[in-house]
């Protein structure tokens, strides 16, 4: 942070996202500095401590690539909230604040965990393991029982499969769970063997993606 002039002491920053290590708990006044625009509080530590409100918790130790997956998750989690409605597969409506899923003019009523899940699966583009949700919904550590995470998801596709008859909603595969895979289709156009006489206004014949 020195090399890029970063002054841990300057008032009034405005942070997006501020990783707390444990043993900065007791220095109340630059917590405050720190806080001071609410943003997202990451917990580093390597006990479990409740003595501060926080975002997550970064288990420790870590590794970069850990930081960032956490940070990216949080991140876009902050900016899925700021919207009440959330558009699904082009046919669903995730309504946050009712905690409902609908499809036309169906739906079904979601618990709590089971919007997280979802939010989360909105959020990652590639398939999310079960220790991954683990640690972003439920806050465990690596080592918890993946289990919750089954069992969830489970009653998850059981709504959605009994009330909107769709089977395939959330996925998965030796990677983890996701909502779907983008569809590459083919689109044909057919046109006359002799195409010597084809106009330009007809349609030639070749595969599109």
């Amino acid at each position: 942070m020195k090399e890029h002039n970063f002054d841990s002491g300057k008032k009034n920053t405005n942070y997006d996202i501020v990783i707390l290590h444990k043993d900065i708990l007791t220095n109340k006044d630059q917590i405050e500095i720190l806080i001071s625009n609410n943003p997202i509080i990451i917990l580093a530590s390597d006990e479990n401590n409740k003595s501060f409100d926080y975002d997550s918790i970064l288990n420790l130790p870590t590794s970069i690539n850990e930081i960032n997956s956490l940070v990216e998750r949080l991140s876009t989690k902050k900016i899925l909230n700021k919207n009440s409605s959330i558009l699904i597969k082009k046919e669903y409506v995730l309504d946050k604040n009712e905690k409902k899923l609908i499809k036309n003019n169906n739906f079904i009523i979601l618990t709590e965990k089971e919007v997280q899940l979802l939010e989360l699966f909105l959020s990652n583009s590639k398939p999310i393991s079960k220790k991954e949700i683990l640690l972003s919904v439920w806050n465990y550590s690596k080592d918890a029982d993946t289990h919750t995470v089954e069992t969830h998801i489970y009653r998850l596709r059981k709504k959605i499969s009994d009330k909107f008859l769709d089977t395939s909603f959330i996925a998965n595969d030796k990677n983890g769970y996701y909502l779907w895979k983008k569809e590459i289709r083919l689109q044909k156009i057919f046109f006359p063997r002799n195409i010597e006489n084809v106009s330009l206004g007809q349609k030639k014949e070749k595969e599109v993606l």
